[in-house]
């Protein structure tokens, strides 16, 4: 199974998760409260994922430890229970800083969420619209930066992108 079949990016919230696979993209949005909105959305990604691949490979944005929010405490649980639930199907996974997610596509790790979709949509071509729109685009990016890791040279877009970003991710998580 290729690289491209296997991996999948996910840029989770508790109002749009972002996933991207090689054939789709989408958000989950979820209307529901408390740990019903929580089973939802990890429900709904464990479907994404096991339909990927017999062997999935999985990027997932790290915390955003600078943001200031009265659901850090949900959105960590949120981020626990999918890390777990990967972690217990044996899927591999690496968490990929926004830091870095930001420098792969514009240069700058401090560039913020729109600039990242103008950035990709000049780049690539592909229109993101629509509610969700930038969590589907920063799951799409996760996957690209999980492509250039595992295929290295033989990545489609090493010339468009900043690759010097995946320097400081950690990918022991795949070396298993």
């Amino acid at each position: 199974m290729s690289a491209q079949e296997s991996t999948i990016g996910l840029d989770l919230s508790l109002t749009s998760t972002g996933w991207a696979t090689c054939d789709a993209y989408g958000a989950i949005q979820s209307k529901l409260k408390g740990m019903a909105r929580l089973d939802e959305i990890s429900t709904e990604v464990a479907k994404i994922v096991l339909k990927t691949s017999k062997n999935p490979v999985v990027a997932i944005e790290g915390y955003a430890f600078a943001k200031r929010s009265s659901h850090a405490h949900a959105q960590g649980e949120l981020g626990g229970i999918i890390r777990l639930n990967l972690f217990r199907k044996n899927i591999p996974f690496v968490e990929i800083p926004p830091t870095n997610r930001a420098k792969f596509v514009t240069g700058r790790g401090n560039a913020n969420k729109s600039e990242v979709v103008s950035h990709v949509s000049a780049k690539t071509g592909i229109v993101w619209s629509g509610s969700g729109a930038d969590d589907e685009c920063d799951a799409w990016v996760l996957r690209q930066m999980l492509l250039a890791f595992l295929e290295g040279e033989d990545y489609e877009h090493n010339d468009i992108f900043d690759l010097s970003a995946l320097d400081k991710v950690d990918w022991s998580a795949l070396e298993k």
